[in-house]
This record gives structure tokens, sequence and C-alpha cells, in this order.
């Protein structure tokens, strides 16, 4: 018996006493909140929504994956970019089109690899590969983080917004380091809570839409056919769809590291393709809902780390909870109402983690950049996704950076020689295994 095994205050199918349920449900809750809502109010999306097709979301990965898989489902931060260009380009239909792709992606792959295995998708996917790209994803977003920070609703320099920005992210900081328990694993919540009430003192928020806002008001839901005309472009298809290698890898990560928390192997039960058949399932109703794209969560795990307590009951009521928020209009005005540079704040944390978590892959994975191999694939795919690289044939195909960035890694990876890659880490084993192809 492991250490998991012993210390298990609930188990996976454990069902915990109702006081207890709603107390355990509502940490879940608070857990993600922060960056649910952070990703639809960078791409202007209704926070609302986001919240609802989380909640949806989750409870139908539940159901797909058995009930023995305790992940909650928030909003993916690596389809930031990708949205907003997609919107740019053709409105917020063309923007749930790629979303709804993107979670097919995961459906069709996780069906191969039900037949197939998953060892080829993991050979496919080294971390020198997906390390990049996940610097990508952060350091594309800097500047959108900085100019959110410092600057007021017309793009001007504004040292009070700025003021309010470095007061969140100083706040985030000592949450993050100093807090513990609960509270460590919530900085997010905590850092926006201070420096909206900051904010508040400063003359920075409007208020009166929070005290005039319904207690229940439908969400502005994107839906086709009624709000759109669903239209695939090879333009959105390669805007979106190409992030799926990131997100991917990802899903594997989280999977492995709740598989330690746990005490269980899910890349064996329920499965690799069953965990990432629910991923996607998850990310095609939201943009079947106006929401963004889904992925499991690694702040709900931690909070699983620390509670010990694994019950599917308590993540599945954190999802109902999300949903019947979603609906409670003062709620929806009351994030609606958190200034920029508050979310600049943390997003200028939140952005650099996810450049970091890319360094960090490497370096577990212990890449050797004394290879020119390694050291050529990480260079071009991290030149090519920050500087915004685009190959545009013609109106109809474009490819544009950190899609650009993701297939050209692959393809590196592929064809250059002495190709190696390692293997995620699985249960109980100390050191990932190195093989050479």
């Amino acid at each position: 018996m492991n250490t998991a095994e012993k210390n298990i205050v609930l188990d996976v199918e454990d069902k915990p006493k109702p006081l207890n349920w709603l107390a355990l449900s509502f940490q879940h809750l608070f857990a993600m909140f922060g960056a649910t809502v952070l990703v639809p109010f960078l791409v202007k999306l209704d926070p609302a929504v986001a919240l609802i097709s989380s909640g949806i979301g989750t409870i139908t990965f539940l159901m797909i994956t058995r009930g023995k898989v305790p992940a909650y489902l928030g909003s993916s931060f690596a389809f930031i970019a990708p949205l907003i260009a997609a919107k740019a380009a053709g409105g917020p239909g063309a923007a749930m089109v790629g979303s709804f792709l993107a979670g097919a992606v995961y459906a069709l792959i996780a069906l191969f690899i039900k037949v197939s295995g998953y060892k080829w998708i993991m050979k496919l996917l080294p971390p020198v590969v997906v390390g990049p790209v996940i610097m990508v994803i952060g350091l594309s977003l800097s500047t959108t983080a900085v100019g959110m920070a410092m600057n007021d609703a017309k793009g001007h320099y504004s040292l009070v917004n700025f003021s309010a920005a470095l007061i969140t992210l100083a706040v985030t900081v000592i949450c993050s380091i100093y807090f513990k328990g609960f509270f460590n694993l919530i900085p997010v919540l905590v850092g926006i809570a201070c420096g909206y009430i900051y904010s508040l003192s400063m003359g920075l928020v409007d208020f009166s839409k929070v005290t005039s806002a319904p207690f229940f008001k439908m969400p502005d839901f994107i839906l086709p056919f009624a709000d759109y005309q669903p239209a695939l472009t090879p333009s959105i298809v390669l805007l979106i769809v190409p992030i799926a290698v990131v997100t991917i890898s990802e899903h594997i990560g989280h999977q492995l590291v709740l598989s330690k928390v746990v005490g269980r192997n899910y890349i064996e039960d329920p499965g690799l393709h069953s965990s990432l058949f629910g991923d996607g399932v998850a990310t095609m109703i939201a943009a079947m809902l106006g929401g963004p794209p889904s992925t499991t969560y690694g702040e709900n795990i931690g909070v699983l780390a620390i509670t010990r307590v694994y019950s599917v009951f308590v993540i599945a009521g954190a999802a109902v909870f999300a949903i019947l928020f979603g609906f409670i209009g003062t709620i929806s005005a009351f994030i609606s109402s958190i200034p920029q540079p508050v979310m600049g704040g943390v997003s200028i944390l939140l952005f650099g983690i996810i450049a970091s978590s890319g360094l960090k892959m490497m370096v577990d994975s212990k890449i050797d950049f004394g290879e020119k191999r390694n050291l050529i694939i990480s260079s071009v795919i991290l030149v090519v996704g920050i500087g915004g690289a685009m190959l545009k044939l013609n109106d109809h195909f474009e490819l544009h950076g950190m899609a650009l960035a993701a297939i050209i890694g692959v393809i590196l990876n592929l064809i250059l020689p002495g190709r190696t890659y390692d293997e995620f880490t699985v249960l109980d084993e100390k050191e990932p295994k190195k093989h050479t192809a």
C-alpha cells in the first residue's frame, strides 16, 4: 500500500456528508475560479458562459471516465492567442468553430489511442518539442499582460492603473510563497480580490452595474445557427487546431500527476483514451455554448493533494456550483467590473508561469542542449512562435506563429538524425526512460 492509500480521507468513490460536501466543493470552485474567468476576460467572451461550460464539461468528463478520475476542467490558457486571432479574422463564430474542431481532434486521437496504445503519442510529442511550444504560449502573451497592466482604456500609460496591477501581482506572489494550506492554492483569487479593493479606493471600478444587476441573468451564449452560421475555413483550422499538440501533452502530464496524488494509474484505467476523449467532448460542449476550450486544472489537483479528498462527488459538486454561479447576474456583473489592470497584474505572473513550466519540463526531462539537434529544435520553435511568423500561401491558407511553431517542431523532431525521446514518467518510476528511435 502506498502513501496515498494510507492517508486517504475520502477515496474516489466515497460520498461525503452533506455539510462537508458543500465546503469541499466550494474549495474546488475557488481554486479554479480565478483562472477560469481570466481566459474569457482576455478573449472577450462572457465569463458566466465559461463557468457554465466548465461545470457541464467537468460533469461530462466524470461520466465518460466512469467516475474514476477526480479532475476539474476549466478554461485553457493555451488557446488565448489563437482565439483572439480567430475572432479578429472571422468573429466569435469562427473562434467557436475552431475550438470545436480542436475538441474533435482530441476525440479522434483518443479513439486511435484506444486501438493502438498510448506510447506513440509520447514519442511524437517529446519534451524537446512540447517544452518550447509551452514557452511560446506564455511569452507570446507577455505584451498583452503588460499592456493591460500599465495602460488605461484608451491605451495611454497610467501610473494609477500600473499601481493597481503591481499591488495585485505583489499580493498574488506573497500568497503563493508565504500562505499555507488552502490559501496557498488560490493566490490568483486572493490577488484579484486585493487588487479590486485597491482599485475601488482609487476610483477605477464602476460598481453601478453590480448593484443594478438582476439576481438571475441569462448568460451571453454564442449558439451555432442562432448567433452564427458555422463555416469551416482552412485559416481557422490552421490557426487553432494545431494547439491541440500542446494541450494533449498537458493532459497527459496532468493525468500522470493525478495518478501519483491519488495512487492509481489513470493512464491504464480508465485509460488515457478515456480521459482524453472526455476532455475533447468537454471542449466541444464549451464551443457549442460560446465558452473557451477546456483543460484539466492543476490548481484542483493541488487541492486533492492537500486535502487527500479524492471523491468525484466533491468535484461534481464544484461543477454544479459553477453552473449555478453562471446564471447569477450579480456574480457575472461583479466579474465584468474587475478593472483591466487587476487582470493584467495576475496575467504577468500566470503567463510567466506558463513559459517557465515549459522550461521546467525540459529541465526535468534532462534535455541536453549540448546536442545540436535539441538546440536547433527549441531555437526554431521559440523564434518562429514568439516572432509571430506566418505561412501564407493564398487568401485561404494561413498558418500563424504558435501553430506554425508547433508543427515545425514536430517535423524537425521526426526528420533530424539522432532522434531520442523521453517517455513521461509513469506511476512509481523515479526517472523517465530514455530511448533511441
